[in-house]
């Protein structure tokens, strides 16, 4: 069964997009590898000449620039989440040729060294997670530091309404396990999305609209998610990555603007919420800023992703139950 007919012109802009997502899905996940123009090129079924260009008008970005900022922005998140782990350590796994290399990416990208970036981090998480575990009772010092970590969540939300949705959502129900790989198919977006229903609705609209008519929703085993790439605080908001995703079967033909990938799976710590719409950024921070600091864990650097697990408009208060699954590793 095939979807509804596409005017030409789409069909081919979608294909440009198809192509481009699977590059950035194959840089993504070799990472730490060579990634060269050629390479990358016969991934994208362009000349290398050609895809050069190309790239770089649709994303924004030249493909070297692109691929240097993922480096950074992995190995930003990886000196806050690893502690224990050297710098020399997280570069090379980042795929930087030298610590010097490094030293000089990083500090252009973040106007700080990267001892100087670990350190702000973690002080700042200390800080929230002492905030919590006092049951909101904080100083100025440290609303001001929760207020700047988490700022992309906050809205126009004061201080005290955080802190009182933080007591409110600290989840108590979460769960550490293992978790299986997912292949799924997927529509994605580039930009902000914190605190905008209106890109969800879209994304997963559009994706329903491919999957309903290839029988791919409503199955017992089917998985409907959101995955996010990047970290809202090392990433800029106009290039923050979020896929709208279902579970497929693996080989599930796709075309235009859905793509397919793997989620990786391992250990994750599995949250479990009734929200309202609005209510997911303090979820997330109530799991990251509450729950994460006082577990024994830190956080790994695979695929985040929240899993839906009811349709809201069948709930009896149309709350969203949601598991937000975090991957984790023993501190």
């Amino acid at each position: 069964m095939t979807g509804p007919a596409r005017e030409p012109g789409k069909h081919w802009r979608e294909e440009y997009i198809a192509r481009i997502n699977r590059v950035i899905d194959y840089i993504e996940a070799h990472l730490a590898e060579r990634l060269s123009l050629d390479r990358l090129a016969k991934v994208a079924n362009f000349s290398p000449f050609h895809f050069h260009r190309i790239f770089g008008a649709m994303v924004g970005e030249t493909l070297n620039q692109f691929i240097a900022r993922l480096r950074t922005e992995k190995a930003a998140m990886q000196l806050a989440a690893n502690p224990k782990k050297s710098i020399t350590e997280i570069a090379l796994d980042c795929g930087f040729s030298s610590s010097a290399t490094f030293a000089r990416a990083f500090k252009d990208r973040f106007s700080m060294s990267a001892t100087e970036w670990r350190e702000s981090r973690n002080s700042s998480l200390r800080k929230i997670g002492k905030t919590v575990r006092n049951g909101g009772k904080t100083n100025s010092k440290i609303g001001e530091a929760t207020g700047d970590l988490f700022s992309y969540v906050g809205g126009s939300n004061s201080r005290q309404q955080w802190r009182d949705k933080m007591k409110e959502l600290l989840p108590v129900d979460v769960e550490v396990k293992e978790l299986p790989e997912l292949n799924v198919a997927y529509v994605r977006h580039i930009g902000p999305y914190a605190g905008q229903f209106e890109v969800f609705e879209s994304l997963f609209g559009r994706l329903m609209q491919w999957a309903g008519p290839r029988g791919l929703v409503g199955g017992p085993d089917t998985q409907i998610m959101s995955v996010y790439h990047d970290d809202p605080e090392v990433t800029d908001e106009d290039k923050l990555r979020l896929d709208a995703c279902i579970t497929v079967p693996e080989g599930t033909p796709v075309d235009g603007e859905v793509g397919q990938m793997k989620v990786p799976g391992g250990k994750f710590a599995v949250a479990h919420f009734e929200l309202d719409h609005d209510q997911y950024p303090d979820a997330w921070t109530a799991l990251m800023g509450g729950w994460m600091p006082q577990s024994g864990y830190q956080p790994d650097d695979r695929l985040c992703y929240e899993w839906y697990r009811n349709d809201p408009k069948e709930h009896p208060e149309g709350k969203c139950v949601v598991d937000i699954c975090v991957p984790v590793r023993p501190l």
